[in-house]
């Protein structure tokens, strides 16, 4: 079973995307900030990232880096899911290394469809 880690500041995002995507036969592991994933990615070693930008301390884009310039977790596919939407944060987070970008509120199969796609296309998966 494929496992996705979650990093949201937000409970109740963590909860409504625990919640479809265990309903659609995923493990889901979570973190409230980006120490917090980092250390959550080291240990749970997650098949797929689903990480918000704006946090408190450390933001998404410095989770992002660290994940993309190790060797032990470069390969793992990081969808950004952030309610910043503006095109200079798009851009940044390609240039990081983000495997897609979300942005809040968005439609929930979507994003379903991006993790299928993602897990697929992602050899340890």
């Amino acid at each position: 079973m494929p496992k996705i880690l979650i990093v949201d500041d937000e409970p109740e995002m963590r909860e409504v995307l625990t919640m479809r995507l265990e309903a659609n036969g995923y493990e889901v592991v979570t973190a409230a900030d980006g120490e917090e994933g980092l250390e959550q990615t080291k240990k749970e070693k997650p098949d797929l990232i689903l990480l918000d930008i704006m946090m408190p301390g450390m933001d998404g884009l410095i989770v992002l880096s660290r994940l993309k310039n190790n060797l032990e977790t470069s390969f793992i596919p990081v969808i950004m899911l952030t309610a910043k939407g503006d095109t200079s944060a798009i851009m940044e987070s390609q240039r990081v290394g983000a495997t897609d970008y979300v942005i809040k509120p968005f439609e929930p199969s979507q994003l379903l469809a991006l993790v299928k796609r993602y897990l697929l296309s992602n050899p340890k998966a």
